[in-house]
């Protein structure tokens, strides 16, 4: 299996389908990067067997809402972190968890975003 299967396997896994609209809208702007996106971020780094796929999104979220501005990559991996059966209490609660780290704006954006998803479930 190429890492471009591999990637698009576990993108389906772990996004399903706002993964693949993800990918879907760069490929008139720029399908390399969505074939980067698949090929290293979910064929190399996704696959590694040291953390579950919850864990991973764990960290996901932490580091775009500690990166901040991210909020529409914060909507796929919300959705995503969902999708691998991790609970929106868990979700505020790791949000949260990063007020005393990165303050309470970033965590209030993340906060909001997730609110918007939660709304439609």
């Amino acid at each position: 299996m190429t890492r471009y299967q591999k990637g698009l396997q576990q993108l389906k896994k772990i996004d399903g389908e706002a993964g693949e609209a993800v990918i879907s809208s760069l490929e008139n702007i720029a399908p390399d990067l969505g074939k980067y996106i698949i090929e290293f971020a979910f064929g190399d780094i996704y696959t590694r067997k040291e953390l579950s796929l919850a864990e991973r999104e764990i960290i996901t979220l932490s580091s775009l809402l500690t990166t901040g501005s991210c909020e529409a990559q914060l909507k796929v991996h919300i959705q995503a972190a969902l999708h691998v059966g991790i609970s929106p209490q868990k979700i505020i609660e790791i949000f949260m968890q990063c007020i005393p780290y990165t303050g309470f704006p970033k965590v209030l954006n993340a906060v909001f975003t997730a609110q918007q998803l939660f709304s439609t479930l």
